[in-house]
């Protein structure tokens, strides 16, 4: 068993599989969910399950939480009285994607009780939080980072972007990437169809090429097999692309292709494809231009 104790609160479809990692890896982990039935299995990997939230951070050298959003990591925070029970020292590492002033608001509150703070929120999904592969950005000073990348090492590979809350905003750069990359791959296809030619085909003659990304690999398949079960929701995409832009207005900054494609998630989210995969917005894009054609 390695010396310092972690609590790990938040234990839902990315928690648990992060918080079996840390156990398996010999570290000792109190965990703890609001629904406490997501918590109890990890007792079978070692875990300690506890009641309350303040019950699993008391005491901790470190203190995880992967929950579902700003309001969610401020209630558990400061809501909960956790961070009145967190020794001055101790190293908060908020795995959750938030909003980046709210990371930074979440952060100089901690200061104040000497408490360090990391946002950290990854990229990977389920299967990266299973493997320990994820892609961890990091905001936050650089020597507090150092000093738990031991800990953070079973889960992926951390890489300090820069000040508090700029994990956040490379986590929504990430996003943004994402979204503009499925809207130029749905158009493409749209093209060469139009044309004549084979979606599929056409996915195959440009692998490896300069357009080759998980992208086009991954939500390619889709588009060709119209699988548009959720990995990743329409809406939860939009959520995303409007924390992105709120972001870049606090920088006065303007982000024509974002706004854009901004556009087309909002108006197909309002269609009723807010529970498709995000690759789904094909299908917007392809009932648009038959409108246009009616």
């Amino acid at each position: 068993m390695h010396g310092r104790k972690i609590a790990f609160l938040g234990t839902g479809l990315m928690g648990a599989p992060m918080a079996r990692r840390l156990l398996a890896a010999g570290f000792a982990v109190t965990v703890w969910n609001r629904d406490r039935s997501k918590a109890e299995p990890l007792a079978a990997d070692g875990a300690t399950v506890a009641d309350t939230a303040v019950e699993a951070a008391r005491g901790a050298s470190v203190l995880f939480t992967m929950l579902t959003n700003g309001g969610a990591v401020g209630e558990v925070l400061f809501g909960s009285g956790v961070a009145d029970v967190l020794e001055a020292g101790t190293i908060v590492i908020d795995h959750s994607s938030i909003s980046p002033a709210v990371a930074r608001e979440h952060a100089f509150k901690l200061a104040e009780r000497g408490v360090r703070h990391i946002d950290a929120p990854v990229s990977g999904g389920v299967v990266g939080a299973a493997a320990g592969t994820l892609a961890i950005m990091a905001g936050g000073d650089a020597a507090v980072i150092d000093s738990v990348r031991d800990i953070m090492a079973p889960l992926g590979r951390v890489t300090r972007v820069g000040p508090s809350g700029t994990g956040q905003l490379a986590k929504l750069g990430n996003q943004q990437i994402v979204a503009v990359t499925i809207g130029a791959v749905a158009e493409a296809m749209l093209l060469v169809e139009a044309g004549g030619g084979s979606r599929e085909a056409f996915r195959d003659a440009i692998r490896g090429g300069f357009a080759e990304s998980r992208i086009l690999e991954l939500h390619g398949q889709r588009m060709i097999e119209r699988n548009f079960e959720p990995g990743g929701t329409a809406r939860n995409q939009l959520k995303d692309l409007d924390t992105v832009l709120a972001a870049a207005q606090n920088l006065s900054l303007h982000l024509p292709l974002t706004e854009a494609v901004r556009a087309e998630f909002a108006e197909f989210v309002e269609n009723g494809g807010g529970e498709q995969d995000h690759s789904g917005l094909l299908q917007h894009l392809e009932d648009k231009n038959a409108r246009g054609k009616a």
